[in-house]
């Protein structure tokens, strides 16, 4: 079966290839993708098998649920066709895995599969609440759980190094930026919201010697009375430790990797006997001093006990810093932000890009105002472009709480979609629709040397909604 061409003259056409929901998103419309399974009152899954290729198979709830989340995401309405284009969209990812697997010139290390595994655990971990309703929701282990996804996510790491390798020379020219944008009819183009685009200069609050003096006496004598006195280690963490989750878990983490651990906890945590209880280390990431006790080790895998105490930090001090590189960055024109965002910035996502700051999900630099967060907006509201505000206390994506300074680069009204203003947008998906058709193409000769059955038909499933 061959999908549709993305590249048509109806702008509901592009529906197909995305780019209708790009931008949607553009328009700062985006939503979470649904998790919900197909399920009768009884609780059997209904499924059938509606794709084969070669030894794989595509299952209808897999297009069931890929269809939800499109239409929530594009704030479409179901049809058929846009349930076989999802079902030709599952079929060409297994193609993709399928050859990449076949590329021996394509690999994944262990290391590499093991951390993005334990990430992809962590996450579901949070959106189920927890380890143990986790365990619930799938019947199995952590452990359980890992092996079941292991070898679906080395296929999908293979097959998005094959993806890339495929794609990366594929350019585009700025006459095809403009044939392409001129096939979309005006009336279907969206209304760009106000946005902004930013730069910051971040830095933490650092807690006095003092403070680290009185954290570091405390954490010892807590060590002293669990390893001296037979104190709880797990009693201690609750009553005393300032880690997340340490009430209810006595400051349990279990089945980690050390390779997601920073350097200094993983250094401890490795050279740690098993039962016994570490000297308290400091942490300057989460500015307190640790104790560690492991539990079990299985090669870069540990399970383990900790505690933590947090030394108290100075705000004045981290403004009056912040103070003293805006007024260098306001009086000598020699110094320019970038420079100074490098040098001082404590956030290594943007200091590394001279400061500027950019959409986490689309990674564009056009921020979205309504998106903004009540702090970023009270920041710039009464700044001009080329400003910079005062040091103002800010919450970072990651969670943390930080002082920044921020200078506004530009305000863009609210407008519809055009060359002028947003070329660098547009070309971004022209691009990338450009690179879905090549893709298209090659994934048409695949079929020439991959095995693929299609097992439904857009009447076939037309008659299965009427029942």
């Amino acid at each position: 079966m061959r999908r549709t061409s993305s590249f048509h003259f109806s702008f509901s056409s592009l529906i197909g290839s995305s780019v209708l929901g790009t931008l949607i998103l553009l328009a700062g419309l985006a939503v979470p993708q649904a998790q919900a399974q197909t399920q009768a009152q009884d609780g059997q899954v209904i499924d059938r098998i509606v794709a084969v290729i070669e030894d794989n198979v595509v299952l209808k709830s897999e297009v069931d649920q890929l269809v939800s989340r499109q239409v929530r995401r594009r704030n479409a309405s179901y049809s058929e066709d846009l349930w076989m284009d999802a079902l030709q969209q599952l079929v060409d990812q297994e193609l993709l895995a399928e050859k990449a697997q076949r590329d021996t010139t394509i690999t994944v290390s262990d290391q590499q599969l093991t951390s993005q595994l334990n990430r992809r655990i962590e996450r579901l971990k949070q959106r189920a609440g927890g380890e143990e309703q986790l365990e619930q929701v799938y019947g199995q282990s952590i452990l359980e759980i890992k092996e079941t996804f292991r070898e679906d996510l080395r296929g999908q790491i293979l097959a998005q190094q094959l993806r890339q390798r495929r794609t990366q020379n594929i350019n585009i020219t700025p006459s095809e930026v403009r044939q392409w944008f001129e096939r979309i009819p005006q009336d279907s183009l969206p209304r760009i919201p106000k946005t902004v685009r930013l730069s910051h200069i971040v830095r933490y609050p650092k807690p006095t010697e003092g403070a680290r003096a009185e954290a570091q006496s405390l954490i010892t004598s807590l060590r002293d009375s669990i390893v001296d006195g037979g104190a709880s280690f797990e009693a201690m963490a609750r009553q005393f430790s300032d880690a997340s989750g340490a009430g209810s878990s006595g400051g349990a983490l279990n089945d980690v990797n050390l390779d997601d651990l920073v350097p200094e906890f993983a250094a401890v945590a490795s050279r740690t006997p098993v039962g016994q209880v570490s000297q308290a280390f400091y942490n300057e990431n989460q500015n307190g001093y640790h104790i560690v006790r492991v539990n079990a080790r299985d090669g870069s895998t540990v399970d383990l006990n900790h505690i933590l105490i947090k030394a108290p930090t100075s705000e004045e001090r981290t403004k009056e810093y912040l103070n003293a590189v805006r007024d260098t960055l306001l009086n000598e024109d020699d110094v320019s932000f970038e420079e100074m965002a490098r040098r001082h910035s404590e956030d290594d996502r943007t200091a590394e890009n001279g400061g500027r700051v950019t959409d986490p999900d689309q990674g564009t630099r056009d921020l979205v105002l309504k998106n903004l967060g009540p702090s970023w907006t009270r920041t710039i509201q009464n700044l001009e472009p080329g400003e910079i505000s005062r040091p103002v206390k800010v919450q970072l994506l990651s969670g943390d709480e930080a002082f920044h300074i921020v200078r506004l680069e530009r305000r863009v009204p609210a407008h519809r979609v055009n060359l002028d203003q947003d070329y660098n947008r547009i070309r971004q998906l022209a691009l990338r629709d450009k690179r879905n058709r090549k893709m298209q193409e090659w994934f048409d000769q695949l079929r020439n040397e991959i095995y693929v059955d299609v097992r439904i038909s857009k009447s076939e499933l037309a008659a299965m909604q009427r029942r």
